[in-house]
């Protein structure tokens, strides 16, 4: 296992490579986002991120209905809506390319997809869904950029 991880590792670096791109070479599409937007958008990852880990890790301690109210609570349809209440130049979904919206969205719904398998308990089932939680952030961060 650790074998492939590594190998997943490095077949993009290793892809890079042979491309002959240079370090530094970023060909993400900017979204020119407000600063304040920019930091609220940076604290949003974050907090997926270690939203995600603490799916993952629920998971793996066999609580797949805990896993899947985590899920929706802190990263699907549920938890959209984060910014409503800040000023326009620190809501990042506004100042998105509509596509780079879009697959935030789906990452929501793909959330909340998981969430309702997960919360009947079915691990099998909702393991089978848990690479859907990130294919969104994938897509997204391999597109965008913000600076």
């Amino acid at each position: 296992m650790k074998n492939l991880v590594f190998a997943l590792f490095l077949l993009p670096t290793a892809t890079v490579g042979s491309a002959g791109l240079a370090f530094g070479e970023d060909s993400r599409q900017l979204a020119t986002l407000p600063p304040p937007a920019q930091e609220a958008l940076r604290e949003e990852m974050r907090d997926n991120l270690v939203a995600l880990n603490e799916v993952l890790s629920l998971m793996v301690a066999g609580k797949v209905k805990e896993a899947g109210e985590v899920a929706e609570a802190k990263l699907g349809v549920s938890a959209m809506g984060k910014h409503r209440s800040k000023p326009m130049d620190a809501r990042p979904g506004p100042h998105m390319p509509p596509a780079m919206h879009g697959i935030g969205m789906d990452g929501h719904k793909a959330a909340s997809e998981f969430a309702a398998v997960a919360k009947t308990g079915d691990r099998d089932k909702a393991l089978a869904l848990l690479p859907n939680l990130t294919s969104a952030c994938v897509a997204c961060h391999f597109s965008y950029r913000i600076r």
